[in-house]
């Protein structure tokens, strides 16, 4: 980001949620030479100013407004990464380079889910195994 005095981020409706332990708030960004600005460096940004590491700092739902120049959209701050694995979902965390993709396809988990209702008991764990080479 070259010109960083032309970005102006402001949050209102501003909570501190303890039974989840993070902070969270609507951010709103003043972008008026950009088209827009990246997730990363709000990120960065937010976590200056609330005194957190960034990798705990979560924006989305970003929405410029009509026109440009102007967008909004929601950030939550995690007290530390372990919380924010155990609170946030699993795309948001994939989002963020946290969690772990899936490695089979969609087909293969509902051929596989199929395959497992037509036994019973401890034999669907070897169909869920696969066949032995």
């Amino acid at each position: 980001m070259a010109d960083n005095t032309a970005v102006t981020i402001r949050t209102r409706k501003f909570v501190t949620n303890r039974l989840l332990q993070r902070k969270q708030m609507v951010v709103d960004v003043i972008h008026p030479s950009k088209p827009n600005i990246s997730k990363t460096d709000l990120r960065e940004k937010l976590g200056k100013v609330y005194k957190s590491p960034s990798d705990s700092v979560f924006v989305f739902g970003m929405k410029t407004a009509y026109g440009g120049g102007r967008s909004t959209g929601f950030a939550l701050i995690y007290d530390n990464l372990a919380i924010a694995k155990k609170f946030e979902p699993k795309y948001r965390l994939l989002r963020h380079g946290i969690g772990a993709k899936r490695t089979s396809s969609r087909k293969q988990r509902k051929e596989k889910k199929h395959r497992q209702m037509k036994v019973r008991g401890i034999k669907k764990a070897k169909v869920g195994a696969g066949k032995k080479k």
